[in-house]
C-alpha cells in the first residue's frame, strides 16, 4: 500500500523560509506528476506548483518567484523550497503523486504551514 508522507510544515514569520518533502513510502514507479497543492480555511484546495517526470514545472501565479519545486526520483521525493512567505501562504499543504497509466492518484495527509508575526 502506497503513503505519502509529508514534513517541514510549521510556525514561520512574513518574509521568512520553509521547505517542505513529500515522500512515498511501499511500492510505487513512474511517477510522472508531483504536485503540491493548498487549502486555506473556507477556501477551495488550489494547485501550487507541479513538477514532472522530465523536469518540466508550473507555479500558481501567486508563488512565482517565491517557490521552486523539486523531485528525486530515486527517491519517490518531492519538495517545496518556499521563500519570502506571505500571511497568504497560511493553508495546509498537500502532496500529490499522479501517474497515469492506470489513472492512479495518491494524496498526503497534509501540513500546516501558518505564515504570522
Amino acid at each position: 500500500q502506497v503513503q505519502l508522507v509529508e514534513s517541514g510544515g510549521g510556525l514561520v514569520q512574513p518574509g521568512g523560509s520553509l521547505r517542505l518533502s513529500c515522500a512515498a513510502s511501499g511500492s510505487i514507479f513512474s511517477i510522472d506528476v508531483m504536485g503540491w497543492y493548498r487549502q486555506a480555511p473556507g477556501k477551495q484546495r488550489e494547485l501550487v506548483a507541479r513538477i514532472t517526470n522530465g523536469g518540466s514545472t508550473n507555479y500558481a501565479d501567486s508563488v512565482k518567484g517565491r517557490f521552486t519545486i523539486s523531485r528525486t526520483n530515486a527517491k519517490n521525493t518531492v519538495y517545496l523550497q518556499m521563500n519570502s512567505l506571505k500571511p497568504e501562504d497560511t493553508a495546509v499543504y498537500y502532496c500529490n503523486f499522479a501517474i497515469f497509466v492506470g489513472s492512479r492518484d495518491y494524496w498526503g495527509q497534509g501540513t500546516q504551514v501558518t505564515v504570522s508575526s
